[in-house]
């Protein structure tokens, strides 16, 4: 069995001139939690709709639990807890969806069903045109979560929820889905409820994967370090060290961000006469940032293994 829930390699996906997926190149491991970040418009939601086959590639390859989803995307769909488009049948109300739904699905439990209509707080007697926006996302939650599937695939999962319902949703995740195996592909840029729950990262930006490797890995090996010293410039050959993610001098102090070998970088720069002040770690959301918001010097693709 491939150890990858999904796998693409160099997948395209283009809308005249705009490129909303390019070249992308991920590897979801199977059982893994994996949270797929990027600012709004970065490519999210149309990698998903290529990963269920509700979107045609313009080039590259793919594969969904074994099978691609050109050709095979009923058999994914029904492995597959999916939330893209959060609209249903506007008429019907949460007890007739999750009627319509239990035929669909041969791993469909109507326990798990009525578990998270309880934790997500929700009227199943009303009908969904009629619900809010935060609580349509929930019933469309619902609906994918109690289908058994071996993989869910989730677009900005926690879009207008209050935060303890949010709370309530990521322990369901990791309890009913990450401790039994299955994997959870989570798209969000909510990067503190990612940061909680994946064991995975994947960055986007411009439909390009920037960034991709075990969280843990990532907070260990980026590092922010802080020095003091004259022409560091000049007398620091830059160029040798393609770790470095940005530099930034101001009142005397330069601070680097480096993605890796951060010890033997502060020692490079001891060596040059600097005096290193500090050497700190980043989190999710600094490493986001270095890696994507500030455009600066932006990391290309990386698997962390």
């Amino acid at each position: 069995m491939n150890e990858l829930a999904i796998e693409t390699h160099s997948l395209h996906k283009h809308y005249g001139d705009i490129h909303a997926v390019d070249g992308l190149d991920m590897h979801v491991p199977r059982g893994a939690v994996y949270g797929f970040l990027g600012r709004n418009g970065a490519g999210k939601t149309t990698t998903i709709r290529l990963l269920a086959g509700l979107a045609h590639a313009s080039g590259g390859d793919m594969r969904v639990l074994g099978l691609d989803p050109r050709t095979d995307s009923p058999a994914i769909l029904e492995r597959t807890g999916l939330v893209v488009d959060k609209m249903l049948l506007p008429s019907m109300t949460g007890n007739d969806l999750v009627r319509f739904n239990r035929g669909f699905f041969p791993r469909w439990s109507d326990a798990l069903a009525t578990k998270y209509a309880e934790v997500l707080e929700l009227d199943m007697k009303r009908k969904f045109k009629k619900l809010s926006t935060g609580n349509r996302t929930k019933l469309c939650l619902l609906l994918a979560m109690a289908q058994g599937a071996e993989l869910m695939m989730l677009d900005e999962p926690t879009a207008g929820m209050d935060p303890v319902v949010t709370d309530q949703l990521l322990r369901v995740m990791v309890e009913d889905f990450a401790n039994e195996g299955r994997t959870l592909f989570l798209s969000s840029h909510h990067l503190s409820e990612v940061e909680r729950i994946s064991e995975w990262v994947g960055i986007i930006d411009h439909g390009k994967l920037l960034l991709e490797g075990r969280l843990e890995d990532m907070r260990t090996n980026f590092r922010r370090v802080r020095v003091v010293g004259e022409a560091l410039g000049e007398a620091l050959p830059l160029a040798a060290w393609p770790d470095i993610v940005s530099a930034n001098t101001g009142e005397g102090t330069t601070e680097y961000v480096v993605r890796a070998n951060a010890d033997a970088f502060a020692a490079s720069l001891q060596s040059q006469g600097a005096t290193v002040l500090d050497v700190t770690p980043l989190n999710l959301s600094e490493i986001f940032l270095e890696v994507v918001g500030k455009g600066k010097t932006n990391v290309s693709v990386e698997v962390l293994a």
